[in-house]
């Protein structure tokens, strides 16, 4: 079930404070201490929403404001200015895809701090999650789903969706919790295991392919989807690993991700949109980002405190279990029992996960590996235009529908 997506509305909170009466004047005495001639006041601080809504009592209470995109924790509504916005476009191209049933009880979101109602940006959205999804090319050709990494986006894809257009029908979508999807409060629908990623991915392929189709999936990622692609192996043609944990020097998040992770301070960094999203876009590698796409990436934490919870609980998730699902992945591409057609791409410029042994376990399990030499833990961003014709030449040499 698709459906048309609409530019989010931003607006912020109003904060006031007062430390002490605007009359007051103060009087140096005793050589260096300020004492106020006027009763102090006590702090004040009162939170109000810009568009109060009468018919709710608890409306100046929420600490995300009610709208799809546009809550709590904001920068000045989480836009840089009035003006076009380069996310804005991305949003546009966009389209929102109803996939997987929403779970739990139903009950409203709190805030894990106040224990405070949050807005709609924090809530699971009716019975089924929304998937932002963005597609490139006739829907008649055989389709390749485009999937990101951890922490990214399926902007990350912009490179890579023109060249795939030309003869396959490529969807780039973001998984629940990143860019424009859903982000419901953990344990209010969805928890953000790894497992519920499998059964959540199963649901959205279903969805947008009745054919059989061909998944590319970058970094730590692919171990989710090399285990759904194994509970159904009959619905793929191809399937692209880019630079994945394989090993077990891999199964661990590298320092910049697992800090969001720790307690306390992994729930203030995941907040931050400079760490959340420049740096660990940055850091692994050669990309250097550019302000405009600075700004699409950003605009998730920038817009709502439910990025960043989400953020928080996917990087507990994955310090947990990503080793065993590495294991299992490694075991699944190297059975006589996997029968489908599977490369590795490997952008040998990573700084989060080694070449050692890649290429050992490649030979070992007779998968093609392809090495971009110029590329980083995000190959998609390093090379994105050279990527889309790699994918090409790749499954051009058998398509089945």
């Amino acid at each position: 079930m698709a459906i048309q997506g609409k530019p989010p509305t931003l607006f912020s909170h109003q904060f006031q404070s007062s430390l002490c009466s605007p009359t007051s004047s103060l009087s140096l005495v005793n050589g260096g201490s300020f004492k106020s001639k006027a009763q102090r006041k006590p702090l004040t601080l009162r939170l109000s929403r810009s568009t109060p809504n009468a018919n709710d009592p608890q409306d100046d209470y929420l600490i995300d404001a009610p709208v799809s995109a546009g809550d709590g924790f904001s920068f000045s509504g989480g836009k840089y200015s009035d003006g076009p916005n380069p996310s804005d476009e991305w949003f546009k191209q966009g389209k929102f895809v109803k996939a997987y049933p929403v779970g739990g009880t139903g009950e409203k979101a709190k805030d894990p701090i106040f224990g405070l109602i949050m807005g709609a940006g924090s809530q699971a959205s009716g019975d089924v999650f929304r998937w932002f999804s963005v597609e490139s090319g006739n829907a008649d050709n055989p389709t390749v789903i485009l999937i990101h990494g951890f922490p990214s986006q399926a902007y990350s894809y912009r490179k890579v969706l023109p060249v795939l257009s030309k003869n396959y029908h490529a969807i780039a979508f973001d998984w629940l919790g990143f860019g424009f999807s859903d982000k419901p409060q953990p344990r209010y629908g969805f928890d953000y295991t790894l497992s519920e990623y499998v059964s959540a991915l199963e649901s959205f392929v279903n969805e947008v392919a009745t054919n059989k189709v061909s998944l590319v999936v970058q970094g730590y990622f692919s171990p989710v989807v090399v285990k759904y692609a194994s509970k159904n192996q009959e619905k793929l043609n191809d399937l692209i690993l880019l630079n994945p944990p394989l090993t077990a020097k891999h199964a661990n998040l590298p320092s910049t991700l697992s800090i969001f992770s720790n307690f306390l301070l992994g729930e203030i960094f995941s907040q931050d949109p400079l760490r959340a999203s420049d740096k660990a876009l940055t850091s692994c590698g050669p990309y250097a980002m550019k302000e405009d796409d600075a700004m699409v990436y950003r605009r998730p934490y920038l817009t709502s405190g439910s990025s960043g919870f989400a953020l928080n609980a996917i990087s507990r998730a994955m310090k947990k279990e990503l080793k065993a699902y590495v294991e299992d992945a490694k075991a699944i591409l190297m059975d006589k029992n996997w029968k489908v057609r599977t490369t590795v791409c490997w952008g040998q410029r990573d700084r989060w996960l080694n070449y050692d042994e890649v290429e050992d376990f490649c030979k070992n399990s007779n998968h093609k590996l392809i090495e971009l030499p110029m590329a980083g833990h995000h190959v998609q961003e390093d090379s994105g235009e050279e990527l889309g014709g790699i994918i090409s030449g790749l499954i051009s040499r058998r398509i089945v529908t």
